[in-house]
């Protein structure tokens, strides 16, 4: 992993926070190898759009709290379905659910490593958020897996 440290300090602190609020997914990608300005996506789902704006509250809160800076915030606007927190090493995108099926960050960036957030609700890490559909499955790039799970975190 190429990730720093704090990069997976500040993400461990943002996805507690999103797991506080009742996130309905999240995962951690170390993108530090691909993506020159960052070293870390944090990916977090919402079911609603106010769920997005608690989860975009709590994170900014508990981040602020243990001194990351926020450079930049994008998206969030009176009916918030993917917004962007840029911490410089550590990138957050909150989503509704439905929004981080249809773009697929996570897909994007499958041969990026995972990081551990430590997070003690599996319900929360685990599993695809994005249902696995007839296109997705044909956009597969191991047709020995299309359709499985495995093919799509």
């Amino acid at each position: 992993m190429t990730a720093s440290d704090r990069a997976i300090e500040l993400a461990r602190i943002g996805a507690a926070a999103a797991a506080e609020v009742k996130a309905t997914s999240i995962e951690a990608l170390d993108v530090g190898e691909r993506f020159a300005i960052s070293d870390v996506f944090l990916i977090i789902s919402g079911d609603s759009e106010p769920k997005v704006r608690a989860i975009v509250d709590r994170v900014e809160e508990k981040l602020d709290e243990a001194g990351g800076q926020r450079l930049r915030r994008e998206g969030l606007t009176f009916d918030p379905r993917w917004v962007l927190l840029d911490y410089g090493e550590l990138i957050v995108h909150i989503q509704r659910d439905e929004d981080r099926a249809d773009y697929a960050l996570a897909r994007l960036w499958a041969d990026c490593p995972h990081v551990d957030l430590q997070l003690d609700d599996e319900a929360v890490i685990a599993g695809d958020p994005a249902p696995v559909t007839p296109e997705v499955a044909s956009e597969s790039r191991d047709p020995e897996t299309a359709g499985s799970a495995e093919a799509h975190a």
